[in-house]
């Protein structure tokens, strides 16, 4: 009698453990966490300023689509709800009165100790008469108020030229009160606001949260065609999440729907769909909870990917299944297919762990998903599933007539055409220089390439610094980093007469050190001398006695006053500016210098490293990174090949057959390599775990087209289940090759090439040649 309530009970408890696993488990989504580890002082600091640094907090908010009285508009309102949402540290959109804000009053004070204008030069005779003219000009212009206001306390400049210092190469402009990109046309203006999260961009949770609420206050204040463009780490995070999850959940349903109309196809049972997926569901659940119990959170985009990779652990039941004679008992099974079934999950297992000590958490994480989730879905086929199969009385459908088996069997007659194929390939391969390498970070990056021109068009029209190349300058204290970046400007003055660069941002420029200060002080002349100066200098240019009383009173009060601190730059607008370019990291403190229109990469390097400037090339770096990442996952790959060879030589003990199985996978990987190769596909480390599914799969395909079997119908139907298997790995992954996300799509690409070509190098190579007698090795237990 079938009974089928046993195979429903258990698919129903999967389904609920799994469940509680997913509901327990605390989900991580950092993309910190797609970063290789760091090798050098440089990418160490590269890295660390990529996770935490303060420039990943900013988010770029650019509003168009309506005129820009609109805009300002909406700019005022947006910023006020904003600014009390309480998730930012900062909004900026250069509304009211910007001379009167605390942040330019502050310097304006400060303007003796911090303006590079100041030096004994300006306060001479000559050049006070000079800009005593300059003033008087200006009072009988339309800026007479701001003359009036500015110019007769400050005739020397020394505010202009530290507020130039201070806005750098800025290229926002204002209109309508607020701040507008000043480069686009008048047709089609956008206005700018800068917002600082108080999370770090990376932090997708807090990133996510900070993008919703921006959006749902524009959805909430915009006038109907306004238009919402944003930037920043935060936002280049939540896009890549937001497309990878929609990616995955797209590709789950259809990949889902695609695989059950297969197996119902084969099997035409949905009792023995049930009992297939309990392996599957088993393993979900024995994965989150062993990824959830090992670092105490799961790593969501290792998740994701790695839901997709459980998806080739239903090749076990299918093969379990599928090899089951009609009223066959499981041992009879076990005992044919047993020791090969073992050996081929063993093999794949001892593959995929390299991946769990790889240099990038979530490329570790996903090892130990895909290890503990294949595991838990083998022991479940092998332990849980025959009882379960055996009371439902599952066997897939007579085969009828093998005649055709046959055919199919000759063309492994042309086997040696398949070897001229895979040697034309490895000496494609050798010819070519093999597989063009990833050498950019942004080979991991699924950020979708519209956000990222949208980022890039907002951080031009801020005017954000050049961070290509950088010089690190660091010290015990920051009094220690900006006396040493005070040495290093004569360097870049250097390489800016010579037209190396065009400009460089540093700390010590816009906060400079105390000695510099004192410098400063030491040249700012005694009140009396000042005062018989400034009488000289105005003398007959029809001044009041008393028009620069308030000059020569901010000077005297310079002269005694204490340098200016880090500490006293409390204005959250000048802590913004300070922050990413001098900052305290484990007790040690860093100084950013940051050159923009590097013409001479090299002479800058040089120059810089001369004075004691640690130079950090971000693209060679970057290159320097992706490059030992990659060929650690390849190591890893070989220690797994071999080690995997050593167990079939265990597990087989027959060195032909060894020699076959060994052969075929590795044809398979040559191939796939060559037609990455042929379409310029540049792989990333993730494509090299892709290449280890492959082998993984390619292992599976050969072990069973190598094991004894005794009759056509053996034959018949470890060909149909191997077929089957095939067929679900290229639909699921075929489908991951139609993603949007570009990573996600040359992953799925790779890893259809490579089962594709497994199955027919398994095939070709692995099987024993037609009429061949095929004697049984050790662990073969034919009926």
């Amino acid at each position: 009698m079938r009974r089928v309530w046993p195979v429903l009970a258990a698919l129903a408890l999967a389904l609920i453990l799994a469940g509680a696993a997913l509901r327990a488990a605390r989900f991580r989504t950092d993309l910190a966490d797609l970063l290789p580890r760091a090798q050098t002082p440089a990418s160490r600091f590269m890295l660390r300023e990529l996770q935490s640094g303060a420039a990943n907090r900013l988010v770029l908010i650019g509003l168009q689509g309506v005129p820009a009285s609109r805009l300002a508009a909406l700019s005022r309102a947006l910023t006020a709800r904003l600014a009390a949402s309480g998730q930012f540290s900062l909004v900026r959109n250069g509304s009211g009165d910007v001379l009167d804000s605390p942040g330019a009053r502050f310097l304006f004070a400060q303007r003796y100790l911090l303006s590079p204008a100041v030096n004994a030069a300006s306060f001479t005779r000559p050049a006070l008469r000079q800009d005593a003219r300059a003033v008087l000009t200006g009072l009988g212009s339309a800026a007479s108020p701001l003359v009036a206001r500015f110019g007769l306390r400050d005739p020397t400049g020394a505010g202009l030229a530290l507020a130039r210092a201070w806005t750098g190469g800025s290229r926002i402009g204002a209109r309508d009160g607020v701040w507008f990109a000043a480069q686009r046309p008048a047709t089609a203006p956008r206005a700018l606001i800068l917002a600082e999260t108080r999370a770090p961009g990376i932090d997708l949770t807090a990133g996510q949260r900070a993008i919703t609420t921006i959006r749902a206050d524009f959805a909430a204040l915009a006038p109907p065609g306004a238009q919402l463009v944003l930037g920043g780490t935060a936002v280049l995070s939540e896009a890549a999440e937001r497309t990878v999850r929609a990616d995955v959940l797209r590709i789950s349903v259809l990949s889902a729907l695609a695989v059950t109309a297969l197996l119902v196809w084969r099997f035409r049972s949905a009792v023995a769909i049930a009992a297939i997926l309990i392996p599957l569901t088993l393993g979900v659940a024995g994965a989150t909870a062993l990824a959830q119990a090992w670092s105490g959170s799961v790593q969501g985009m290792a998740f994701g990917f790695g839901m997709t990779m459980l998806g080739v652990s239903v090749d076990y039941p299918v093969l379990f299944i599928g090899h089951r004679k009609q009223n066959e008992t499981p041992a009879g099974t076990l005992r044919r297919i047993g020791p090969t079934f073992a050996l081929a999950v063993a093999s794949a297992l001892l593959g995929l762990s390299g991946m769990v000590f790889a240099g990038l958490p979530a490329i570790a994480a996903l090892g130990l998903i895909a290890v503990a989730g294949l595991g838990v879905a083998a022991v479940v086929t092998w332990v849980l599933l025959p009882p379960l199969v055996v009371a439902a009385r599952l066997a897939p459908v007579g085969f009828g007539d093998t005649g055709g088996l046959l055919g199919v069997e000759r063309w492994r007659r042309f086997r040696w055409g398949g070897v001229a194929v895979v040697a034309a390939c490895g000496v494609f391969l050798g010819v070519s220089g093999g597989p063009r390498f990833a050498r950019d970070l942004a080979a991991l990056s699924p950020v979708p390439a519209s956000v990222l021109a949208a980022d890039s068009a907002l951080r031009a029209e801020v005017g954000a610094p050049d961070a290509g190349q950088l010089g690190l300058v660091r010290g015990n204290s920051a009094e220690a980093v900006l006396r040493a970046e005070a040495a290093v400007a004569p360097v870049l003055a250097r390489l800016r007469a010579t037209g190396a660069i065009s400009g460089a941002d540093d700390a010590a420029r816009l906060l400079p050190s105390a000695a510099t200060q004192r410098a400063r002080q030491a040249a700012l002349p005694a009140p009396d001398v000042l005062a018989r100066r400034m009488a000289a200098a105005t003398a007959g240019l029809g001044f009041r006695a008393d028009a620069f009383a308030p000059f020569l009173a901010d000077v005297a009060a310079a002269r005694t006053a204490r340098p200016v601190t880090l500490g006293d730059v409390r204005d959250p607008v000048l802590a913004a500016r300070l922050a990413p370019l001098l900052l305290e990291r484990g007790g040690r403190w860093y100084g950013l210098i940051a050159p923009s229109g590097v013409q001479h990469p090299a002479q800058v390097a040089a120059a810089l490293r001369r004075a004691g400037v640690l130079y950090v090339d971000v693209a060679t770096e970057a290159a320097r990174l992706m490059t030992g990442a990659t060929a650690a996952a390849l190591r890893r790959l070989a220690w797994g090949g071999l080690a995997a060879l050593a167990l079939l030589f265990v597990g087989l003990r027959d060195p032909l057959r060894v020699a076959r199985v060994a052969g075929a996978v590795v044809a398979a990987l040559v191939v796939a390599a060559a037609a990455l190769t042929v379409l310029e596909v540049r792989v990333s480390l993730l494509q090299v775990v892709a290449l280890q599914l492959a082998a993984g799969v390619g292992i599976d395909y050969a072990l069973f087209f190598a094991r004894t079997q005794i009759d056509a119908e053996e034959r018949a139907r470890t060909l149909r289940t191997l077929v089957v298997c095939n067929a679900m790995t290229l639909l699921t992954f075929g489908l991951l090759a139609t993603a949007r996300t570009p990573l996600l799509r040359q992953i799925g690409l790779t890893v259809v090439i490579g089962a594709a070509a497994a199955m027919i190098t398994g095939f070709l190579f692995a099987g024993p040649l037609p009429g061949a007698t095929d004697q049984p090795a050790t662990g073969d237990h034919p009926d």
